[in-house]
């Protein structure tokens, strides 16, 4: 009976001392949960207006979306930005009737003004580049022409080969080249470069994109940074894009 009854006690600490135990990882990985959401909570909020040190990038700007309407181009210089990039809407995409008078605006407001076409893996070059020559005019003012590189041919139909993207990307690169009159920069996604390896294939000027650390996935140095996708500010009722330029 002794024996059976200091059974019993071990074997109640022993449920007692794991209850402790499990209490104590539960509030471990509570804190641990409570601690990221505070991160993360804070991160969002000084995300909102950051941007890099002016002192280490002195040249900054904007992109300016599809479609946007509403855009204060003079509060963009007021921000310390030099210049914006219009995005123009991709064949396929609704019509941007719009992007005309972004151009006007942004060239009387006193920046320099660039336009950026999205590429499109699944179509031909002819028709995307067709879009561009009609809807940017020429001019030795305007900073050199971007196409962005971010969509995969994954969700194509028919499908096409990567070896069939990268020809149509080269065509399309040197089609915009010979209407604007000067190089292509390549606003080149992660996942695009992994796919593609544009950023060895290609000798041009890169701009890549990542929140607040610098980026180095394209393995070579850098024109343009996009540092904050999501800035907060008075040119624009929606976040706008902020971007550096590394000199």
């Amino acid at each position: 009976m002794a024996r059976a009854k200091t059974t019993s006690r071990n074997s109640s600490r022993s449920r007692r001392k794991k209850g402790g135990m499990g209490r104590w990882i539960f509030r471990l990985v509570a804190l641990a949960v409570l601690i990221v959401i505070v991160f993360t909570a804070w991160f969002w909020w000084d995300m909102r207006e950051w941007r890099p040190d002016e002192a280490l990038y002195p040249e900054q700007g904007a992109v300016i979306a599809s479609g946007a309407s509403g855009t204060r181009f003079e509060t963009i210089g007021a921000l310390g930005g030099d210049f914006v990039y219009l995005e123009l809407a991709a064949v396929g995409d609704a019509p941007d009737p719009g992007f005309a008078a972004r151009l006007k605006a942004a060239t009387k407001a006193g920046l320099q003004v660039g336009v950026i076409y999205p590429f499109d893996p699944c179509l031909r070059a002819d028709p995307q580049s067709a879009r561009f020559t009609r809807m940017v005019p020429r001019s030795n003012d305007q900073l050199p022409p971007a196409i962005a590189l971010n969509r995969l041919a994954d969700g194509c139909d028919p499908k096409v080969s990567d070896a069939a993207v990268e020809s149509e990307l080269l065509t399309l690169v040197n089609q915009i080249e010979m209407h604007s009159g000067k190089p292509a920069i390549l606003k080149l996604g992660e996942d695009f470069q992994q796919r593609h390896g544009t950023a060895r294939s290609m000798a041009r000027d890169l701009w890549l994109i990542r929140d607040r650390a610098r980026p180095d996935y394209g393995g070579r140095p850098w024109l343009l940074w996009s540092a904050n996708s999501q800035l907060s500010s008075a040119a624009s009722a929606d976040p706008i894009e902020w971007v550096v330029v590394q000199r």
